[in-house]
């Protein structure tokens, strides 16, 4: 006699769990973002007739930085990150770039996610001053995944597990879409950060000499720098 107990549980052998496969499709730059952002298209397929009722899924993106070459000008604007050219086999290595957490709305069999990375081009940070010493192509990336899975059982009861970090993407990113998109919000601009001191001493010298912009402000030091 099946007890009630029994009849309460999932019978998973029924159900088993599902084995999600991902790929990313593209990346393209947001138009429309408060910040920098450049949206992932990831495509996840789940076994047919596989009800998923969510996702929660942990995205990290690290840059392999070895798996592409550099020209000579790039070398040069590589130089505080990774020394001089020939030390490269030693102190070229895989750069952390973002993470990100994304809920996937249910779906059955087949979706395409779309993960946000929000972009930085503060040039004190080591991604963002890797990306803009290159000159042009493709950025290769690492794409590490983990989460948690929310599924249908045949019972039609809600079962829940882990996505291990074993998931791991690799994806050539066009450097364009990064360009594009630093474009968007910062168009023909760069950052330069400076402490308080000498951000106070140089809004002084702007000040005193009655320039009407910090361009013309730099322009004015480096021209008596290079007189």
């Amino acid at each position: 006699m099946t007890s009630a107990a029994e009849k309460a549980t999932p019978d998973l052998a029924a159900s088993p769990i599902p084995e999600l496969r991902f790929e990313v499709r593209g990346a393209s730059s947001v138009e429309y973002a408060a910040v920098p952002t450049i949206a992932f298209a990831l495509g996840i397929e789940a076994p047919r007739g596989c009800q998923i009722r969510s996702l929660l899924l942990d995205v990290q993106i690290q840059i392999a930085a070895r798996q592409r070459g550099y020209s000579p000008d790039s070398q040069e604007r590589l130089l505080d990150l990774f020394g001089t050219p020939e030390r490269w086999r030693a102190t070229l290595r895989t750069l952390p770039w973002a993470r990100t957490t994304v809920v996937v709305p249910p779906f059955t069999e087949a979706t395409v996610a779309e993960v946000p990375i929000a972009c930085t081009y503060d040039l004190e940070v080591t991604a963002a001053r890797y990306l803009a010493a290159l000159d042009d192509g493709e950025v290769p990336l690492e794409l590490l995944l983990s989460g948690t899975v929310f599924f249908a059982t045949d019972s039609a009861s809600l079962q829940a597990t882990r996505i291990a970090w074993g998931h791991e993407l690799d994806y050539r990113m066009p450097l364009a879409v990064w360009r594009q998109t630093m474009q968007r919000h910062f168009p023909n601009s760069a950052w330069l950060r400076l402490a308080r001191e000498q951000f106070d001493r140089l809004s002084a010298y702007r000040s005193r000499h009655a320039f009407s912009s910090w361009e013309a402000t730099v322009d004015a030091l480096l021209e008596k720098e290079e007189g």
